[in-house]
């Protein structure tokens, strides 16, 4: 090979190698915790945008039944439970959020139609509810003053487990509605997954307390 040739050959394979390292690595981090069966599955919500351009799935199994799982769902908010991830984090960016340690009965009724906010500005929309199964929330994060560029569904799903445990299962799903949404969600899917994976640590340490307290009032 002429030598003038060589660097050129090898900083071709190196970007080749660093481009196939980050593509596998982008694919891991959709399906963190997630079977290759769970990510082929129908879950509640995915009709609602058929036409995804991203899609993420992400599990963790609990040792608890769905009913210890599913209040922790139910009360998922800010100005609620929180998300259980790093508030800190959340919070640098405005969020006031603060996960609960306990479950609040006046947050667990959920319906169509309720609002459960990302920030004290930002919310999202329960689109479906099946208590002790499931919960879909659609929305997006406007980008200033102009509408956002996508639309998203956020999807909770909680299946038995042998040995009376739970598999919790959370999908997102964006449709891009416009050139430039990609640019935009894309990046922030790094960020979805540290956040992610805390959450649902968050939720299976909660849910898997040896005694799971219940407040009737917001303390």
């Amino acid at each position: 090979m002429n030598r003038l040739c060589r660097p050129t050959a090898r900083r071709t394979l190196a970007v080749a190698a660093g481009a196939i390292t980050l593509a596998a690595a982008r694919r891991q981090s959709l399906r963190w915790g997630a079977t290759d069966s769970e990510l082929e599955d129908v879950m509640p919500g995915d009709e609602l945008l058929a036409s995804a351009e991203l899609v993420s799935t992400r599990g963790i199994s609990i040792q608890s039944p769905p009913s210890r799982v599913w209040p922790w769902i139910a009360q998922l908010g800010q100005g609620r439970g929180g998300f259980y991830s790093y508030d800190f984090l959340e919070n640098l960016m405005g969020c006031d959020i603060h996960s609960a340690d306990t479950v609040v009965d006046a947050w667990q009724d959920v319906e169509v139609g309720d609002e459960v906010r990302l920030h004290p500005q930002v919310l999202m929309t329960v689109s479906v509810v099946d208590p002790g199964r499931a919960l879909v929330l659609r929305g997006a994060v406007p980008m200033g003053e102009s509408a956002p560029p996508y639309d998203m569904t956020w999807a909770f799903v909680l299946h038995d487990e042998a040995g009376g445990g739970t598999r919790l299962l959370v999908r997102e799903r964006y449709q891009y509605l416009s050139r430039w949404a990609a640019a935009v969600i894309e990046p922030v899917e790094l960020v979805s997954l540290l956040m992610s994976q805390r959450m649902l640590r968050g939720i299976k340490a909660r849910a898997e307390q040896p005694k799971t307290k219940i407040h009737d009032a917001v303390h």
